[in-house]
């Protein structure tokens, strides 16, 4: 009973901590992966020493990594990259090896065994899924050009770490030979259910989820046990289960509801991923943590400079622009959360001791809290080295900076809000613009007269095939307040720009910083069903005139009264 309550005591004090130092990474605009793995060095044996691992930390340190996996493999929709999947194989594979061969190299001139600095060379190879999808969301720009192919990226990232910590949890081989084998084996066993899995999402998993999705707490009971029975087989097939989460979580990412079961199970995921980071902090000694601490700093000074390098030259050689280029590049420097969990698993196999892990923590640390100012402020840095790059650009790209445009109006987003107002713009000035980085959106505004611009506004290249600079009008569809007050800030002095806001205080905002008009949906919309409801109370033939009048106004703009106006703008959702 005495060890029980030891037990929970550690477990609740583990919890504590690391939400008091995520609230205080919050503040600093740090990951949490990096508060929780200092929670577990600050109570560990490398400090205070109040908190020693044991079989229920590692239990729910083991869950937390295959919840991880299967939040992982939730997010893995195919059709989000699908116009970009062949440039980022052809990215993504190469740069894996050379950043690799980098790490790898420098671990052995930093005096780390031959062995060791292979295991190294797999770790850093990674870019964090942690850091770069959580700035860019923060951003609204996991969306963008160069946002969807560094999630691209990170996706093809994710499915080679998966293999590899089957192959480390097979153990040291006695020589290439057997590497060979388990790496066949592994594949061979990865097909099996990986059909199995794409299989199930065709023709099971939709009619099961259907029955279900109405009622939340069997949807998410019915999701978790179909990880589960993924893992089981997993285990049955001598991989890791780690392999197995992920498999049934990409079957799930093919559902029309694998978005709303992410919202239900990423709190149960950011509980078991706090105690599974900080349980890498907890197995290290001071002695381990700081036994490589300079040749770490050194290596962070090598491997984020090489990675930047590496990204720029291989996304150039795809043919993108250089502003592409550049912001894909300098998003992904540091090294993932991803790294720690590969020497994780290679302690666990005997490949490493625990002082590379060490030097593997001090890595992740420096490159993770150093990188996320380089993601928050990529524009900035972008202008200020912009006229240093432009010497990458090719003469073809040069001549597409010339527009047609002059004294014409922009839209910004493609909804049911500037849908409505095209017309009349189109009336105004003759010539409208509209930016939109949704695919559909494009290819519907094909068939229309106005003029449609692939990308994201606060691209350069994206605001000069517009003609952006010499607009007359410039509409927002747009709630998100940091995107309309850049888009103020980038507009031509002598433009009419009218935005969107959610909120009052948003709306104040940006009349301060210049907007001539702010649309206000929400209240707006408020309003309208405010009269409504007055009219149905007090004079019902009122209500009944204007509710067809609406009606009517909607089919007509819609087209076909069976067909819904475009909804989605320029956010994901």
């Amino acid at each position: 009973m005495t060890a029980d309550i030891a037990l929970g005591a550690d477990f609740a004090v583990i919890v504590v901590v690391a939400t008091v130092l995520a609230l205080l990474a919050h503040r600093l605009r740090q990951p949490t992966v990096v508060a929780y793995i200092v929670a577990g060095l600050l109570l560990g044996p490398a400090a205070l020493g109040v908190v020693t691992p044991g079989e229920v930390t590692e239990t729910m340190a083991e869950l937390g990594l295959a919840f991880l996996l299967f939040l992982l493999g939730i997010k893995m929709r195919i059709e989000d990259v699908r116009h970009v999947i062949e440039p980022v194989v052809k990215i993504s594979i190469p740069q894996m090896a050379f950043v690799a061969a980098t790490g790898g190299v420098t671990s052995y001139v930093l005096g780390f065994t031959v062995w060791e600095s292979v295991i190294i060379g797999l770790a850093v190879m990674y870019s964090s899924t942690a850091v770069v999808v959580k700035m860019l969301t923060d951003k609204d720009e996991a969306t963008t050009l160069p946002g969807k192919i560094d999630v691209g990226v990170l996706l093809v990232q994710d499915i080679v770490v998966v293999i590899l910590l089957a192959l480390l949890a097979a153990g040291v081989p006695d020589g290439a030979v057997e590497v060979a084998v388990n790496l066949a084996t592994i594949l061979v066993f990865v097909a099996v259910i990986g059909v199995a899995a794409l299989a199930s999402s065709r023709y099971l998993l939709p009619r099961v989820f259907r029955r279900i999705a109405d009622d939340e707490y069997v949807f998410l009971v019915i999701s978790i046990s179909w990880a589960f029975l993924f893992v089981l087989l997993s285990i049955e097939m001598n991989l890791s289960i780690e392999m197995g989460a992920f498999l049934a979580g990409i079957a799930i990412a093919q559902l029309p509801y694998s978005r709303e079961l992410q919202d239900r199970v990423t709190p149960l995921t950011d509980l078991f991923m706090l105690i599974f980071f900080a349980s890498v902090g907890l197995q290290l000694g001071a002695d381990d943590l700081f036994a490589y601490w300079w040749q770490a700093v050194v290596a962070s000074l090598v491997l984020m400079p090489a990675k930047f390098a590496v990204f720029f030259y291989l996304i150039d050689w795809q043919n993108f622009d250089v502003e592409t280029t550049f912001i894909g590049s300098v998003n992904m420097v540091q090294v993932s959360e991803f790294g720690l969990v590969v020497g994780a698993a290679a302690v666990a196999g005997g490949f490493i001791d625990d002082a590379v892990l060490g030097f593997l923590t001090v890595i992740a640390l420096v490159t993770m809290s150093v990188s996320v100012y380089f993601v928050r402020y990529n524009h900035e840095l972008y202008s200020l080295l912009e006229p240093r790059l432009q010497r990458w650009e090719t003469g073809e790209e040069r001549r597409k900076e010339a527009t047609e445009h002059r004294g014409h109006a922009v839209v910004v987003g493609y909804d049911d809000v500037t849908f409505a107002a095209l017309p009349v713009l189109h009336e105004r000035y003759g010539d409208v613009v509209v930016i939109d980085r949704k695919v559909e959106h494009v290819e519907a505004l094909e068939e229309t007269p106005y003029t449609a611009v692939y990308g994201d506004f606060r691209h350069g290249k994206v605001r000069k095939e517009a003609g952006f600079d010499d607009a007359e009008f410039v509409l927002s569809s747009s709630v998100e307040a940091d995107v309309n007050e850049a888009l103020l800030a980038a507009a031509p002095s002598t433009a009419t720009v009218f935005v969107e806001a959610e909120w009052l205080e948003d709306a104040h905002r940006l009349y301060e910083a210049g907007a001539d008009f702010v649309v206000m949906a929400t209240h707006l919309a408020g309003e309208r069903i405010a009269g409504y409801l007055e009219s149905y109370f007090t004079d019902r033939e009122r209500f009944e005139r204007d509710a067809d009048a609406d009606v009517e106004a909607i089919y007509q703009a819609s087209g076909d009264p069976d067909v819904d106006i475009i909804s989605g703008g320029d956010d994901d959702d």
